[in-house]
């Protein structure tokens, strides 16, 4: 077993290219996936973070229709109903340029009403904290400290903020230095003021943006079925009868699982394109585990000669498929890390664009993203390199020593392959005709169909290379007949290098043609909707 691990090490290192190419496989597949799960999470956790941070402690909330809620509801909600732990809200955004391309959200507050859902916000609840200057002075506003330090901000300095295209100074009276487990994290980008202040900012003079409350018995706890309880189940009535058109009275929780629900389309989106991008590195796998075993036929056939058995083969082969996958996915990793830090950039800015506003601020690596790379990246190339190793496992000694068999076989495989090409070419048309809105089907119907065409190239290559040998000849001569044979005397190994361009060039046409649509589509919506000169 020695010597075959020596001849194993020293294929290897005479062959440094494929090595590298079949490592760079399977580390570009993994870099893709990792990256694209690290910006995800990271833009969840992110979201979780902020969310906690400004709705505190809050059981639920009155979140206002298109005219915002009116003053005196918070004061009905502390009189007539005898709630005393509710807090106004005033919220918005705005941008500054000491701060470019950052989304600044201004978050009005009653310092007196906020100990029971935001301690650090109330007054003495920090110890750069005074809110007083809040009440005592308009158009002052804090800053979280590490907001502050990044615009070159200091207590006393004025800070010019655009708010609806309209321009805004407002006083900087100091820093926010939460403590406790929150972290600047969660106040990163947020300018805090009082409810007159901000609703002078946003332009929305006695009306509030939301109402926080922490109800009796309120929380996820009531009844055992997860319904509130009769006490809360009251309370809320009396709380709704109060309730202007189009306010509505929701829970903590159920804004942040909107929000979740409406990230999860976009997540799969780009989970199904990193496996695209992993089945790639599959094809390039496949070729190099197969190039391994083809060149090695003859001397896998004379150790079979002398008596080594199939089971050392096999250990050999896939040993060598185990050591390239451990190193193409450490690599993988490695690079998915370093890729997920710029690309969390821009699932950021698509976040920011189409769904709600966060700010991340460090890339979340959580284990089970790292180890669910690993994972794909030994099972791809261990699936990838399977044919190889039956191939070389089960050849009989003398027809290993003959390298014809192995592509008469993939000769022979071609209208299998075209067959169950077809097959599932029309399920996977099949399936995106069922009437559903169920992006799981259609990504699967999508993977059938181009799984499909994969299956198809070979029959199409041998039939366009029948096709073009004779102009070839007349053109080019003996090189472009040897050329023309080439392709078809490997078949086993140029079928793959083209079926991996076909699906690739594929995917790259149809998502240039979906996402040119859907521009040209918005571009004649505006062209028509905005035809006025000013």
């Amino acid at each position: 077993m020695k010597l075959l691990r020596r001849s194993s090490l020293r294929f290897l290192a005479r062959h440094p290219g494929q090595l590298v190419l079949t490592i760079a496989g399977v580390a570009l597949g993994v870099a893709v996936v990792v990256a694209i799960d690290l910006a995800i999470q990271s833009a969840r956790e992110a979201f979780r973070v902020s969310t906690e941070t400004v709705a505190g402690r809050a059981t639920h909330q009155i979140e206002a229709g298109p005219g915002g809620l009116p003053d005196a509801l918070f004061t009905r909600l502390r009189v007539d109903l005898g709630l005393r732990r509710t807090a106004p809200v005033v919220d918005g955004y705005a941008s500054s340029a000491a701060l470019p391309g950052r989304a600044l959200r201004i978050l009005g507050v009653d310092p007196f009403s906020e100990e029971p859902f935001r301690p650090y916000l109330a007054p003495g609840g920090g110890p750069e904290l005074d809110v007083g200057v809040l009440l005592s002075r308009g158009g002052t506003v804090l800053l979280s400290e590490g907001t502050a330090a990044e615009a070159g901000i200091e207590r006393g300095d004025s800070l010019t903020l655009v708010v609806g295209g309209d321009r805004r100074v407002v006083e900087v009276a100091g820093t926010l230095v939460p403590e406790g487990g929150l972290g600047q994290q969660g106040l990163r980008d947020l300018i805090l003021t009082d409810v007159a202040t901000a609703q002078e900012l946003l332009d929305q003079s006695g009306r509030l943006s939301r109402i926080d409350l922490v109800l009796p018995g309120g929380g996820p706890a009531g009844g055992a079925d997860g319904s509130p309880g009769p006490e809360e189940a009251e309370t809320l009535s009396r709380i709704e009868a109060l309730l202007p058109a189009g306010a509505v009275l929701r829970t903590t929780g159920t804004r942040g699982e909107q929000m979740s629900g409406m990230l999860s389309a976009f997540d799969l989106n780009l989970t199904a394109l990193s496996l695209l991008a992993l089945v790639f590195g599959m094809f390039l796998i496949y070729n190099a585990m197969t190039f391994s075993v083809v060149q090695r036929r003859e001397l896998l056939g004379a150790l079979r000669a002398v008596g080594v058995t199939r089971r050392e083969v096999l250990r050999l082969v896939l040993g060598e498929a185990l050591v390239t996958g451990l190193a193409g996915s450490a690599l993988g990793l490695a690079l998915g890390v370093v890729l997920g830090r710029g690309l969390v950039l821009l699932v950021t800015r698509t976040i920011n664009d189409l769904y709600f506003v966060v700010s991340v601020e460090s890339l979340s690596t959580p284990p089970s993203v790292l180890l669910k790379g690993l994972a794909l990246g030994l099972g791809a190339t261990l699936l990838a390199g399977l044919p190889a190793l039956l191939e070389a496992v089960n050849a009989p000694p003398r027809a290993s020593l003959t390298r014809s068999i192995v592509e008469d076989r993939a000769r022979d495989l071609v209208p299998r392959a075209a067959v169950l090409g077809t097959v599932l070419g029309l399920v996977g048309t099949a399936v995106l005709l069922i009437p559903s809105r169920s992006l799981l089907l259609s990504f699967g119907g999508l993977f059938g169909i181009l799984l499909g065409i994969a299956l198809l190239t070979p029959l199409a290559t041998t039939g366009l290379v029948r096709l073009f040998r004779p102009l070839l000849a007349r053109t080019v001569g003996i090189l472009g007949t040897m050329a023309v044979r080439g392709v078809s005397a490997s078949l086993s190994r140029t079928a793959p290098a083209v079926a991996a361009l076909v699906v690739a060039v594929a995917v790259t046409v149809g998502l240039g043609t979906m996402i040119a649509s859907f521009r040209g589509t918005v571009v004649r919506w505006l062209d028509h909707t905005l035809q006025a000169d000013i």
